[in-house]
Parts: structure tokens; C-alpha cells; sequence
């Protein structure tokens, strides 16, 4: 019989994401999965509270995902989208989506991921004010704390130094900025919000830049990776008109927040705020095929098609619009739809929460937040000083040994379950977490 053990000696071929041997010693070789649990290959279950990686929306083993796979690759695996080719679940699955996150955005791209969707806007973005005669216009503005990715560009959007280190020189022209991060905020002049101060660091920013220079600001609506960080209600209009008098693009990395997360289908929805370019990808397919994507809005979709033959778009992947990845993303939409899992996130994450208060029992607890099925949980030392508890990855390691994997940064436990879990479910999850806690606090 097959174990993790006996497993795990071909896995010491693979090089993992993010890798170092000390932190892959004892690693769980996972072999199945149903609803929010998952199994290792010597039996043990687990409480799957990040969703695989923020994109199993609708829960492990959904035979109709896998029966869309299966029926379209005997049709048509693959095909190319190259200009002058499509297929059908392709263009089914863009005509599905039109106007159908925000009202300006019609039209998209499909790539294999983020990171890819968050490049291709990139350099949408620098096409789009070449061709309406502003080529000076390259810089991308993002802010720190930010995910977008780990390709070179997505890589110098993001803003965690952590992942620059071995990888540096960044690419030129990405500027990081503070995120509006209530916990620990800082820079507010007397009198102004939160969100109005980030906003206006945006906007300072773009002065300093020059906004004949800037092409677009990028932002997380819940930024993810970076500690569930949910901003003022008074952030994302203001960001929306600045880049309007600045002629800057916004672009909303929705990878994360799109398709539900959240508690409404996409993340800026909860501020009535429309984007330029949004790119997304997890949850499109509930993380059962690689696919990901940007949509852009009418005007930068008008000012790409009427480009001379000399000035086009020339962006390209082998595998974007792939016939088998969109099949399966229009079946998990279906499930999305019937099954009615965009409510029952805001239920839910509202349920989670309030459980989630009884951490603050915890003298080690400085906050609890989120939004939808988005939630951290931020250690301190003093709850006075916030100063760095640094004990996220005993955690992480205490839950894990309680049947639950989640993930942290530095001092911030991040939870984002399946959208499809029960009460009970969450009260075995904050059941382990607490004990989990109370472990390390000992």
C-alpha cells in the first residue's frame, strides 16, 4: 500500500512553489477530496479552510466538473485561439461574461492564471495609451501588502519584499504605495479617514510620478495573500475618481474576490465601483483546470480593434481560450448559480466571524477580520503596541495537527474554506483553531 512515506521519495523530484527542504521535511502527500476535507495517503482528514489556494469554491469532488472535462476533451481537447481559430466553450463561456461582473466589461481574454491575467493587463495597459498617442504612460502604481503574482512584472506589482530577494532587478516602472490597512495604518492627517488618506497617497503618488507617466493603478478589492485586508467603505470611490481626473487606469485583480468569495459575485460590487481592466482566475473553474483571464472595458476593447494592422495586440499564450478549461468553467458557474454559494458566503463568513470573535479571549489576538469567506486572525504580542507576536507558523503547524491546513503570513492566520461549508463545519474549524491557539500560548 501506498503511503506518504513511500510517496514521498518520487516527490523529492519535484521542486515546489515558494521551496526550501526545511520547510518540506514532513510534508502531507494529499490523495483525495470530498466537500471541505481532504485526505492524506495514510488516511487522516482534514478541514480544508483556504480552499485549496483561496479557488475550491465549490468543494472537492464535484463529479459534474470532472464529467465536463471528460465530455469536451473527447469532443475537443484543445485548440488554438489564435486570431482566426475559437471553439465553442470558449466563446460560450466570454459570451457568459459579458457585462456579467461589471456593466463596462464585455470582453475577455482567457489565460491559465493570475499571474498571467495580471501581465496581460500590464500590458493591455501600455498598448491601450500607445495607441491613444500617450506612449510615455508605463508605470504601474500597486501597493504594499499586495499579491499579483510571481511572474517578473506580477513579481514587481506585488508588494511583499520577500518575494523579490533572489529575483532582483525588478521590472522598471512599478511603484508601491501604502495600502489602506486599518490595524495598522499610518500617515492619516488629523480629521481624515483611513481610506481617504491611502487614497490620497495614490494620488500623491501619480503628482510625483508625473501622470503623463502612469498608465494604470492595480489593486486587490480584499487584498488576499497579504492578510485579508478589507478597506474603509470610503477607499475604492475615491481610488476610482482619482484615476478618472488622472487618466490612469484601474485595474482589479479580482482573482481572489471574483466568483464569490467575498459574499457578492466580485469584490468592488460591495463599493458600486467599476474597474477599467479585471483580471481573474481560481474560482472561474473552483481550481478544478488551470484558467484564468482579464476582461477589459468598451472603450479599451474599441481602441484595441480599430488599432492600425501595424499597431496591434500582439499578446498571445498557447493555451488561452482552451476549450477544456472553459467547459469546466461554465459547469462551475451552473453549480455556482443553483446552488446559490455567492449568498451563502455572506452567510456564512458572517457565521465564521462571529465565531471567530471568541479568539479575542486570546491576549495574543490583536484582530479578527474579513469579509464574505475571506477571514484573518492577526497575533500581537501587546495588544497595545501591535508588535509582532511571531508565532503564526506554530500556529499554522498546532492547527495542522488538529485537522485543519490554513496558511499565515508572518503573524496572520488566513482562512478561506469552501463556499459550500456547513455550521457544523465551521464549529469543528474554530474548535481546532482555539485549541490550536491555546497550544502555543501554553
Amino acid at each position: 500500500m501506498l503511503t506518504s512515506t513511500t510517496l514521498f521519495e518520487s516527490d523529492r523530484y519535484l521542486l515546489h512553489p515558494l521551496h526550501h527542504p526545511s520547510d518540506h521535511a514532513a510534508p502531507l502527500m494529499l490523495v483525495e477530496g470530498r466537500g471541505v476535507m481532504v485526505k492524506d495517503a495514510d488516511g487522516r482528514e482534514y478541514i480544508d479552510a483556504l480552499a485549496g489556494l483561496w479557488n475550491v469554491l465549490v468543494g472537492h469532488g464535484r463529479v459534474e466538473l470532472a464529467q465536463a472535462a471528460a465530455e469536451q476533451m473527447k469532443t475537443l481537447a484543445y485548440c488554438s485561439s489564435y486570431v482566426g481559430l475559437s471553439n465553442a466553450p470558449a466563446a460560450a463561456l466570454a459570451a457568459r461574461l459579458a457585462g456579467f461582473a461589471y456593466p463596462n466589461l464585455h470582453t475577455t481574454f482567457f489565460t491559465c492564471g493570475g499571474a498571467e491575467a495580471n501581465e496581460s493587463a500590464f500590458k493591455t495597459a501600455r498598448c491601450y495609451w500607445k495607441l491613444k498617442g500617450k506612449p510615455n504612460k508605463v508605470k504601474i502604481i500597486s501597493r504594499w501588502h499586495a499579491y499579483h503574482g510571481v511572474t517578473l512584472a506580477a513579481m514587481s506589482a506585488t508588494g511583499m519584499a520577500n518575494y523579490w530577494k533572489m529575483f532582483e532587478p525588478r521590472v522598471p516602472h512599478f511603484i508601491q504605495i501604502p495600502a489602506p490597512y486599518p490595524y495598522r495604518f499610518e500617515g492619516a492627517r488629523d480629521g481624515e479617514s483611513v481610506g481617504a488618506a491611502a487614497a490620497r497617497m495614490l494620488e500623491e503618488a501619480i503628482q510625483s510620478e508625473g501622470a503623463d507617466t502612469v498608465a494604470a493603478f492595480i489593486a486587490e478589492p480584499v487584498m488576499g495573500a497579504g492578510g485579508v485586508i478589507v478597506p474603509p467603505d470610503d477607499y475604492f470611490p475615491r481610488v476610482r475618481e482619482i484615476c478618472d481626473k488622472y487618466e490612469v487606469l484601474f485595474i482589479a485583480d479580482e482573482v481572489i474576490t471574483g466568483f464569490g468569495r467575498t459574499g457578492k459575485w466580485f469584490g468592488l460590487q460591495h463599493w458600486n465601483v467599476q474597474p477599467d481592466i479585471m483580471s481573474f482566475a481560481k474560482g472561474i473553474t473552483s481550481g478544478y483546470l488551470p484558467l484564468g483571464g482579464m476582461q477589459i472595458s468598451d472603450e479599451i476593447r474599441d481602441t484595441l480593434l480599430s488599432a492600425p494592422p501595424d499597431s496591434r495586440w500582439m499578446h498571445a499564450y498557447t493555451y488561452s481560450a482552451h476549450p477544456t478549461c472553459c467547459a469546466v468553467a461554465l459547469k462551475n458557474l451552473d453549480l455556482l448559480e443553483r446552488e446559490n454559494l455567492v449568498a451563502r458566503a455572506a452567510t456564512m463568513g458572517a457565521y465564521l466571524q462571529s465565531q471567530l470573535q471568541s479568539f479575542y479571549d486570546f491576549d495574543c489576538v490583536g484582530e479578527v477580520r474579513g469579509l464574505g469567506l475571506m477571514a484573518a486572525v492577526e497575533f500581537v504580542k501587546d495588544r497595545q503596541t501591535k508588535s509582532p507576536a511571531h508565532i503564526g507558523e506554530r500556529v499554522l503547524r498546532a492547527a495542522r495537527e488538529r485537522g485543519v491546513i490554513c496558511r499565515v503570513r508572518g503573524d496572520v492566520l488566513l482562512l478561506a474554506p469552501p463556499l459550500i461549508i456547513t455550521e457544523a463545519e465551521v464549529d469543528r474549524l474554530v474548535v481546532a483553531l482555539r485549541e490550536a491557539i491555546r497550544e502555543v500560548m501554553k
